[in-house]
């Protein structure tokens, strides 16, 4: 069963992030550099929060707000859902799926942040361990009938 670092590992390392005190336009401007749909809000080494598409289009534009002057601060999600390295794709995906949500920060032992499981990023790896396992039974089953028509 694939875990959570697994994914890490086959994906680009890099974390993308802002501060608190980054303009909203700023942190927008990133993830369409980037094309993320989330960044990281670090203070630091320690995670703030998270700011997604989301949190943008509900808390800045619906508000009425303006993206150059609102911090991320003001419209982050501050409790953010995360997950250690070693816990199972699956569970990342059924937390992601029971949550709403589509990121999910890595954090090692010392609360340190290793990486960002996106949504896509795990059903991307359940589709691969998917195939694979198919392939395995194709692989037996052709097997298996290939010694039985010898015997024939």
């Amino acid at each position: 069963m694939k875990t959570a670092n697994d994914l890490l590992r086959s994906k680009e390392p890099e974390i993308w992030a802002v501060t608190p005190d980054s303009t909203v336009f700023d942190a927008l401007k990133l993830m369409a550099e980037k094309n993320i749909g989330a960044v990281l809000v670090m203070d630091g080494t320690t995670l703030a929060g998270i700011l997604s598409e989301r949190d943008y289009a509900r808390k800045v534009i619906l508000a009425g707000k303006n993206s150059r002057e609102t911090r991320v601060s003001e419209i982050m999600t501050p409790r953010v859902v995360c997950v250690r390295p070693g816990q199972s794709i699956d569970e990342c995906m059924a937390l992601m799926t029971g949550k709403h949500i589509r990121h999910l920060p890595v954090l090692d032992q010392d609360d340190r942040v290793t990486g960002v499981i996106s949504l896509g990023d795990a059903v991307k790896a359940i589709i691969e361990q998917q195939q694979f396992i198919i392939a395995q039974l194709e692989h037996y089953i052709a097997g298996t009938d290939a010694l039985a028509n010898r015997g024939s």
